[in-house]
């Protein structure tokens, strides 16, 4: 899509283009009100301000939407096959690997009460890996902080790749 048809989007159109990216009411709102944009990299930047204001609940709803790292998606959506694309780095068939992420997910969400949440695009099953056990050691607060950075990359990347 060009950002000249985004802009001429109806608001529920055009909320539905960017809904896939983060659901997260105020921010597609936000997003949707702030039209017209000159360029990609204007919603884009625009985009990454407007994430900087999520609530701790506004993150924890988004999480729904996300899939376990390791795991498929649920559902056929925009937002599962976004998922697939961003894990393609996971390899699935190394065993292992596949049973210490796993193990990890439980633990992460055993002690935050939410599923683990990293941009898993262009990083593979180690590197993420490693991020998982590495933010284990965060407090609640730290670690809601770090998730919804995590959340609004996610978000920027998945917008920008609605425009590529």
């Amino acid at each position: 899509m060009l950002i000249e048809e985004f802009n001429r989007l109806d608001a529920e159109a055009a909320a539905a283009v960017v809904r896939p990216c983060a659901d997260v009411d105020a921010w597609v709102a936000a997003i949707v009100a702030a039209r017209p944009f000159d360029s990609v990299d204007e919603l884009t930047g625009y985009a990454e301000q407007a994430a900087s204001a999520w609530t701790g609940e506004e993150v924890e709803a988004a999480l729904a939407d996300h899939p376990r790292i390791g795991e498929r998606p649920r559902g056929s959506g925009a937002s599962a096959g976004m998922s697939v694309q961003e894990q393609a780095g996971v390899d699935r068939d190394d065993d292992d690997l596949a049973r210490r992420l796993a193990e990890g997910n439980r633990r992460y969400e055993k002690l935050f009460g939410r599923i683990f949440l990293v941009r898993a695009a262009g990083r593979d099953a180690a590197e993420i890996l490693a991020l998982l056990e590495q933010r284990l050691d965060n407090d609640e607060e730290t670690e809601l902080r770090v998730t919804a950075g995590e959340l609004a990359e996610i978000a920027v990347l998945r917008l920008r790749g609605q425009f590529a």
